[in-house]
C-alpha cells in the first residue's frame, strides 16, 4: 500500500501529539486562575506552533502526491469531512486564540516559548466576544473530530483489517504501530502532569499579613491601627508641643545606592514576590525627635518586576498599575512617632493610580551618627486603589506586603 511522504508522516504525528497536549491543558486553565499564568503562556506557544505546522502540512498535502482514498460513497464523504474539519480546527483554534489575546482588556505580552515576541492582531475590542465564543466552539469541535479520527483509524485496522494505518507509518513495524499513536497518549499525560497541584488554602487569622520576602528582616508586627490606616492617621501635635525651642533643625538624609523596595502578595496559597528597581526618597528627620520628620518617596511603577516578562507586562497594564496614565506612586508623611528604642511609625498619604489614601509605614534605624540602615514595611490594601481589578487577579489576597531597606547618610544643616 502506498504511503504518505516522510515529511507528511512526521507532521501528522507531531501535530497529533501537540493537539493531545492542548486538549489536556486547555480545559484546566480556566480553573487555575492566576496560578496558571505560565501554563497559559505555554498553551499559546504550542497553539501557534500547531498553526505553523498545519500550514506546512497543507503545503505538503498539495505539493506532494498522496495515496488515493480507500473508501467511496458516504463513508468516504464522512472521512473527508472529518479531515476537513480537523484542518479547520487546527487553523481556526490558534487564530481565534490569538484574536482572543489581542482583544482582551488586559494586554498580556506573548513571547513564544519565552523567546519570540508575538504581536497582537489589529482587531477592535468588540471582537473579543466572538473570538472567545469561536475559540470555545472550535475546541469542542476539535475534540469530537479528534476522537472520530482515532475511532476511524481503529476501525480500519482492527475491524476492516485493510492496513490503512500503515500509510501513515515510515515502515511496517509493530514497534512504530505502538510508538507513534502512543505520542498522543504521551501528550495527554504530559499535559496532565504539568498542571499545578490543587492548593488547599490554609486558614489564617483575619489580620495576618501576607508573607514577606526572606532576605529582608521581618518587620515589627502590624497592629490594628496600621491595618486600618485608611480610617485613622496619627497627629503628632502633642509630641511637637513638647519639642524644646533649642533643638537643632533636623538633618536631611541621602539614600545610598543599593537599596530595595519589594512587595509580596498571596496568590491562591502561593506567594508572588517582586520589587521596584527605580525609586527616590527625600527624608528630613532627627531620630531623637521624629515628630519633625518629613518623608517623600516616589516609585517609578514601570520598574515593577516579579522576574517574569509576561507578568511584568501585566503589572504595567490597566488591571494593575496603569503605568501609561499613572507612572508614579508617591508616599508622603509629616511627622513620625517612636514605637521602640530604634523603631518608628509614620502615618501619611499614599497616592497611587490617581487615588490618595491614608497609609502608615513602620521602620527601624540601626547604626549611629551620620550613617543609618533603614528597614521597614507597610501593609497596603490594593482594592481601594483599583490594583488588580480583573479576572486574572481573582486569586490575589486583598493586602500587599511592602518591604524596604536602604542605607542613608545625614547631611547636617
Amino acid at each position: 500500500m502506498r504511503r504518505y511522504s516522510l515529511i507528511a508522516i512526521f507532521l501528522h504525528w507531531t501535530i497529533a501529539a501537540l493537539l493531545a497536549f492542548q486538549i489536556s491543558v486547555g480545559w484546566a486553565l480556566e480553573d487555575l486562575g492566576a496560578r496558571g499564568f505560565s501554563l497559559y503562556q505555554l498553551h499559546k506557544s504550542v497553539g501557534v506552533s500547531i498553526l505553523v505546522l498545519t500550514l506546512v502540512r497543507l503545503a505538503v498535502r498539495f505539493g506532494k502526491p498522496r495515496p488515493d482514498p480507500v473508501e467511496r460513497g458516504w463513508q468516504g464523504a464522512l472521512a473527508s469531512a472529518v479531515h476537513g474539519g480537523l484542518y479547520l480546527f487546527m487553523l481556526g483554534a490558534p487564530l481565534t486564540g490569538w484574536a482572543l489575546v489581542s482583544t482582551a482588556r488586559v494586554k498580556v505580552p506573548t513571547l513564544l516559548f519565552g523567546v519570540i515576541p508575538l504581536p497582537h492582531l489589529p482587531l477592535p475590542a468588540d471582537a473579543h466576544q466572538w473570538a472567545e465564543g469561536g475559540h470555545a466552539l472550535l475546541a469542542w469541535l476539535g475534540i469530537a473530530l479528534f476522537l472520530l479520527h482515532v475511532a476511524g483509524a481503529i476501525r480500519h485496522h482492527m475491524m476492516l483489517r485493510d492496513g490503512l494505518i500503515w500509510r501513515m507509518m515510515p515502515a511496517r513495524s509493530p514497534v512504530l504501530l505502538v510508538a507513534l499513536p502512543g505520542l498522543m497518549l504521551l501528550g495527554l499525560l504530559l499535559g496532565k502532569a504539568i498542571l499545578p497541584e490543587p492548593v488547599s488554602k490554609p486558614a489564617r487569622p483575619q489580620n495576618a499579613a501576607p508573607a514577606i520576602e526572606s532576605e529582608i528582616a521581618p518587620p515589627a508586627p502590624i497592629d490594628a491601627s496600621v491595618a486600618n490606616a485608611a480610617e485613622a492617621t496619627v497627629a503628632p501635635d502633642n509630641a511637637t508641643a513638647q519639642v524644646e525651642e533649642t533643638i537643632a533643625p533636623p538633618s536631611a538624609w541621602t539614600v545610598q545606592p543599593g537599596g530595595r523596595i519589594g512587595f509580596s502578595v498571596d496568590n491562591s496559597g502561593e506567594t508572588i514576590s517582586g520589587g521596584f528597581s527605580r525609586w527616590t526618597a527625600k527624608i528630613v528627620m532627627d531620630p531623637d525627635h521624629p515628630e519633625s520628620a518629613i518623608i517623600r518617596v516616589e516609585i517609578d511603577l514601570a520598574s515593577a518586576s516579579v522576574g517574569d516578562a509576561y507578568q511584568d507586562g501585566m503589572l504595567a497594564g490597566d488591571e494593575f498599575f496603569d503605568v501609561a496614565a499613572h507612572p508614579k506612586a508617591v508616599f508622603t508623611a509629616k511627622g513620625a512617632e517612636k514605637t521602640g528604642r530604634n523603631s518608628y511609625r509614620a502615618a501619611g498619604t499614599l497616592s497611587l493610580k490617581g487615588m490618595s489614601r491614608a497609609q502608615a509605614i513602620r521602620f527601624t534605624l540601626s547604626g549611629a551618627g551620620n550613617s543609618r540602615k533603614v528597614t521597614g514595611s507597610a501593609n497596603i490594601a490594593r482594592l481601594p486603589f483599583g490594583v488588580g481589578n480583573g479576572e486574572s487577579s481573582a486569586g490575589l489576597a486583598p493586602r500587599v506586603a511592602v518591604t524596604f531597606q536602604f542605607d542613608a547618610r545625614a547631611e547636617r544643616p
